[in-house]
């Protein structure tokens, strides 16, 4: 780093107003906390990413009891790893994760490096997760810049610019880098974290509480609402897709997506015509179907008894809106899935175990629900 803009940021008294607070107030009872195991650590800031500790707990849980190594993680196949990873969303998190874990048993024999470049380079972990990862598993001193810390250091700063401008990352990594403490590098990060999460929140900052608010320059200039900047406003585009629900007694049809694009790799339903809802962003509304056009579509798979369209269910993605419009496809007798192998048959009362993206899964389960309950019962 320049020497000048170490200089210039370089302020040990932030670090250690803030490992004395996180030593006294902050998180220390998470079930990923108190360990140097790398592989519980890694696992915890993947399934953080763009995700609150809240929706995280549940599924760390079960993820370790299913993958309680990273060895188990390695070997089992990727459709085991999606369907645990059902519901938490971002599916490229858990692609990477399961390339991560193999990667690291071919390269470093099952165990993670401690070296934060070396961590950058596998599957999924960026600089900030790598710094993290590093700083938790080896008391490494490497820096982290995520949300939380973005939004703390725009407020006690006063970074009158938007955070996510090449310049202004540039600059906070600058001084993440400058402001790193000699030594408690484990609480200082978390600290971070935990002043993000818990205090310096987005949308209800709590001051009165913040062991920053001494030299907070948006809770001196009473900006605290205006910082960070935030990016500028574009209208959220809105994308349509029609899909097939075709059901044959208490089985759904389902089709495995590309490993690519959105929901890779998981199960869904079939669409329409080969629509692909990622690339329509016209914004149209979705057209009457011809029900021949339906018929005709379904046709591969069996003889169409009755066809019904369903409410449209939307779903937000980050960048956009996806209006799905399904189309409720009754067989009156089956046909064999010859030459088809991205198709399966799937039981009612196997969808809540099954690798779907969730508002597929909960529409499924709404409708076919008490088929699954009845079906479950008889066992």
């Amino acid at each position: 780093m320049n020497r000048g803009i170490l200089l210039q940021y370089h302020d040990p008294t932030f670090s250690a107003a803030l490992i004395s607070w996180q030593k006294q107030h902050g998180r220390h009872t998470l079930p990923w906390q108190n360990t140097r195991d790398a592989y519980k650590i890694w696992l915890s800031e993947i399934m953080l990413q763009q995700t609150q500790v809240s929706a995280v707990l549940g599924y760390f849980a079960r993820f370790l009891e299913r993958f309680p190594t990273l060895q188990d993680l390695a070997a089992a196949p990727v459709e085991d790893v999606m369907a645990q990873w059902s519901g938490l969303g971002y599916y490229t998190r858990a692609r990477n994760l399961h390339k991560c874990a193999q990667r690291v048993v071919a390269e470093y024999g099952g165990i993670f490096p401690s070296d934060p470049a070396l961590l950058a380079d596998l599957p999924g972990i960026g600089r900030s997760t790598a710094a993290a990862i590093a700083a938790f598993s080896s008391g490494r001193r490497a820096a982290i810049m995520d949300g939380n810390v973005k939004r703390v250091f725009a407020r006690v700063f006063g970074v009158d610019s938007y955070p996510g401008e090449r310049k202004t990352e540039e600059a906070m990594w600058a001084r993440a880098e400058a402001l790193l403490p000699q030594e408690g590098i484990e609480p200082y990060t978390q600290g971070l974290m935990d002043m993000g999460a818990t205090l310096c929140t987005r949308s209800s900052p709590d001051c009165t509480r913040c062991p920053m608010q001494p030299r907070c320059v948006a809770f001196a200039t009473q900006r605290v609402k205006d910082l960070p900047v935030r990016k500028p406003k574009k209208a959220t585009p809105e994308k349509h897709a029609t899909m097939l629900l075709i059901v044959d007694r208490d089985e759904v049809l389902l089709e495995q997506r590309p490993a690519s694009g959105i929901w890779g790799g998981l199960l869904s339903l079939p669409e329409l015509d080969g629509h692909n809802a990622a690339d329509d962003d016209d914004g149209a509304a979705v057209p009457d179907v011809d029900p021949a056009a339906v018929a005709a579509a379904a046709s591969p798979f069996g003889a169409v008894e009755s066809q019904e369209r369903l409410k449209t269910v939307t779903h937000v993605f980050t960048h956009y809106k996806l209006h799905i419009a399904p189309l409720l496809i009754t067989l009156s007798k089956r046909a064999a899935l010859a030459g088809e192998p991205h198709y399966s048959w799937l039981p009612a009362a196997a969808l809540a175990e099954a690798a779907l993206p969730a508002p597929i899964k909960k529409l499924l389960l709404e409708l076919l629900g008490d088929r699954a309950q009845a079906q479950t019962r008889m066992f």
